[in-house]
C-alpha cells in the first residue's frame, strides 16, 4: 500500500456526502468487483473510502479486531458499527470496549428496538429456543438494516474459509435486500492469513476464540467446539440453522 494512495484515501474520506442511486451504485459493483478480486484487502478498503467517503462503514461482531485495525490504518476515524443484541458473551463486550479504546475508530454501537425483557414479554421466554430465526430477526438484521440507512456500502469480515455457504461471497458485490453495496475486504483470507495478522500487528482478539469458540454469536446459541469439528457447528447446534440472516 503507497503512501500516496493512502493519503489520497484520506484526503477523500468526507466528500461524498450524498447518496447515489442503486443504478449508479450497481455500476460501481460491476466495474470494481472484478478489478479488485485479487486485490490486497487494503487496496479494497482504499477503494471504499475513496469511492464513499463517510457513506462507507465497517461492521464487526468482534470475535477479533481484524478488520477493525486494518481499516482504521487506512481510514482514521472510519465508522465500526457493531451490534449489541444484549445476548453477548461479556468476552465479546469487552474486546468491543478495547477496540474503541484502542484504535482510532469511531465505534457505534446499535440495539434492537425492543430489551430482551420486552421481547421476552411480547414472544416469550428464550425466544431465541422457540424460534432462533425470528429472534435472530428482531435482534441483528432489522437492527442493521436500520443502522446502515446513511451509508451506501458496509464492509464485513466474511471469509470463504469460514464455511461452504460462503465460498461464493464477492469481494465487492451488491446486497440486494439492503439494496447497498458489500465489500469483503478480507474474503479471500485463509485462517493462517488472520493468524498471521494478529500476530504482526498485535490486534486484539475475543478471549474466547482461545477456549474453544472459533465461531462467537450469542451466548445462548453458541457452544464450544471439538477439535476437528466444523468451526461453525457450535452455532445453533442441533436446529439445522447456519446463519443469522444478516449475509443472506
Amino acid at each position: 500500500m503507497s503512501a500516496a494512495t493512502t493519503t489520497a484515501a484520506r484526503a477523500f474520506r468526507g466528500t461524498q456526502t450524498e447518496g447515489r442511486t442503486e443504478a449508479e451504485l450497481k455500476e460501481l459493483v460491476r466495474h470494481a468487483g472484478a478489478d479488485l478480486e485479487l486485490a490486497p484487502a487494503e487496496v479494497i478498503i482504499e477503494w471504499a473510502v475513496a469511492t464513499f467517503g463517510e457513506r462507507f462503514c465497517i461492521t464487526s461482531s468482534m470475535a477479533d479486531g481484524v478488520l477493525s485495525h486494518l481499516a482504521s490504518t487506512v481510514a482514521p476515524g472510519i465508522d465500526v458499527v457493531f451490534l449489541d443484541t444484549g445476548y453477548h458473551f461479556a468476552e465479546t463486550l469487552g474486546t468491543r470496549d478495547a477496540v474503541e479504546a484502542t484504535l482510532p475508530v469511531n465505534l457505534i454501537s446499535i440495539t434492537p428496538k425492543q430489551s430482551v425483557e420486552e421481547q421476552d414479554a411480547a414472544y416469550g421466554k428464550d425466544l431465541f429456543a422457540s424460534d432462533p430465526d425470528l429472534c435472530c430477526a428482531l435482534r441483528k438484521v432489522a437492527p442493521l438494516n436500520e443502522a446502515l440507512h446513511g451509508y451506501d456500502a458496509w464492509a464485513t469480515g466474511l471469509r470463504r474459509a469460514e464455511t461452504h455457504d460462503r465460498v461464493i461471497a464477492p469481494v465487492i458485490g451488491w446486497d440486494e435486500k439492503k439494496r447497498k453495496v458489500k465489500v469483503s475486504p478480507l474474503a479471500r483470507w485463509s485462517d493462517d492469513d488472520v493468524d498471521r495478522y494478529v500476530a504482526e500487528h498485535g490486534v486484539l482478539v475475543n478471549p474466547l476464540q482461545y477456549d474453544g469458540y472459533p465461531s462467537i454469536g450469542c451466548w445462548p446459541c453458541t457452544r464450544r467446539v471439538a477439535p476437528g469439528e466444523d468451526p461453525r457447528s457450535g452455532r445453533w447446534a442441533g436446529t439445522g440453522k447456519t446463519e443469522c440472516g444478516i449475509h443472506q
